[in-house]
């Protein structure tokens, strides 16, 4: 006859423990790796939106700018500019031009697509990125540069 077991009998519960840290290994694995390549997409997108701000900048209005009158953005030229950069990097987003026409802002959105998280059912990230580009006329470096 087997011996009894005892009330006190503990057997399994090592199993248990391992199973509960496992789950929660994993679990600190998928937000390390998930919020790190999240953070990755949102530099990539504060760069994308910097630079396509930066090719919209450079659409002056010619006429103002030859005649020495002012430099300012053409609103449409800018957009379109800043929009077909981002086309080219395969990225979307806004453009918004400041009513002087100084100041080009633009806002990049996409996401990313989980590796682990998506077990616990998040399967994307939103990430964001925004740039501007101002225009200077006339400004010289400080002194000593």
């Amino acid at each position: 006859m087997p011996p009894h077991r005892g009330r006190l009998d503990d057997r399994g519960g090592v199993t248990a423990f391992v199973a509960v840290c496992v789950i929660a290994l994993i679990g600190i694995i998928g937000v390390a790796v998930d919020g790190g390549s999240k953070m990755r997409a949102t530099e990539r997108a504060d760069y994308l939106a910097g630079e396509a701000a930066r090719a919209g900048g450079q659409a002056i209005e010619p006429s103002d700018a030859i005649t020495g009158r002012a430099v300012v953005v053409d609103p449409q030229a800018a957009a379109a500019a800043a929009q077909a950069y981002l086309r080219s990097a395969d990225a979307t987003g806004t453009v918004s031009v400041t009513d002087d026409a100084k100041t080009l802002t633009v806002t990049v959105t996409g996401s990313y697509d989980t590796r682990f998280l998506s077990v616990v059912g998040i399967g994307s990230l939103r990430v964001t990125g925004h740039g501007k580009a101002t225009l200077l006329h006339g400004v010289t470096a400080p002194e000593g540069n």
